[in-house]
């Protein structure tokens, strides 16, 4: 069955109220759209999770900090909603830049320290913005419950630091990256790659796998990384914005594991940016 799309957050908070006032779990799933099978199982977790299921659909500026990244993000609302009949959703939260961010608009959220490395230094002011945006999806929803995927971790760390911080009463659940068969992580991206390009792409993966492997057999990680790193390049790959192994809890740098922690990367290719990251 087709969910209620809503635009407006009024109409929003119609919806929940009675589910509030019954006492049942709201789960969020934040997304920017064109959705695949990673965002699908944050739904199908939400489900088994939850009493209710809201679905957020929006492109959101204030985490663009490239305006061409901004105008040729996918935007698939119709596909998305099709996608998302199986699951039965209680409904899809599409609000326009103007219901999110009205005139006079002024307040920002940040979240010191986890935002000040990897993608918090190659791409100033994202952070911000999604902190910003989904405080207020979380406020919008009256979420008791929100889902993100592992694949953008950093992302999903400030997200939790921001919610018990500012004592939301949220509980974020991390579930892990869902992957192509060939190993390349899903995101909504990778519709932007040529054909070549994405055959291309699961190099990153290779690598990374490479890079832990030798890591767990003694390797010095610098080394393994450097050497991954010129593969990359040689393959196809442009410039590596970061291969770098941090820790699970407050993304400090790591030359060794030896507390839990992931191996993370960004890289260009053909245009587009791939970010991705494994368990150490």
């Amino acid at each position: 069955m087709t969910a209620p799309i809503v635009r407006r957050v009024s109409e929003l908070r119609a919806l929940t109220r009675e589910w509030v006032m019954a006492g049942e779990r709201i789960g969020v799933v934040p997304t920017m759209g064109a959705l695949h099978d990673g965002h699908l199982s944050l739904v199908a977790a939400a489900k088994k999770t939850c009493d209710r299921v809201i679905v957020t659909i929006f492109v959101n500026p204030k985490q663009f900090n490239n305006p061409e990244d901004l105008k040729t993000y996918p935007r698939t609302e119709e596909e998305d909603a099709r996608k998302l009949a199986r699951f039965d959703v209680d409904a899809i939260f599409v609000p326009e830049g103007d219901e999110m961010y009205p005139e006079g608009f002024s307040t920002t959220v940040s979240v010191a320290g986890l935002t000040d490395v990897m993608d918090g230094v190659h791409r100033p002011g994202h952070f911000d913005g999604v902190a910003t945006v989904v405080a207020k999806l979380f406020l919008q929803t009256s979420a008791t419950d929100a889902f993100f995927g592992e694949k953008d971790f950093q992302q999903l760390q400030v997200v939790r630091r921001m919610a018990r911080d500012l004592d939301m009463g949220v509980t974020v659940h991390g579930c892990p990256t869902i992957r192509e068969i060939d190993g390349l992580a899903m995101s909504s991206r990778n519709l932007l790659l040529s054909d070549r390009a994405r055959t291309l792409a699961p190099r990153l993966f290779e690598e990374m796998e490479g890079i832990v492997e030798g890591v767990r057999g003694g390797g010095a990680f610098g080394d393994l990384r450097e050497t991954a790193i010129a593969r990359l390049q040689k393959s196809g790959f442009g410039e590596v914005d970061y291969l770098e192994m941090r820790a699970n809890d407050d993304l400090g740098l790591l030359a060794a594991p030896d507390r839990p922690a992931r191996l993370f990367a960004a890289a260009w290719l053909a245009g587009v940016r791939l970010i991705d990251n494994i368990a150490v």
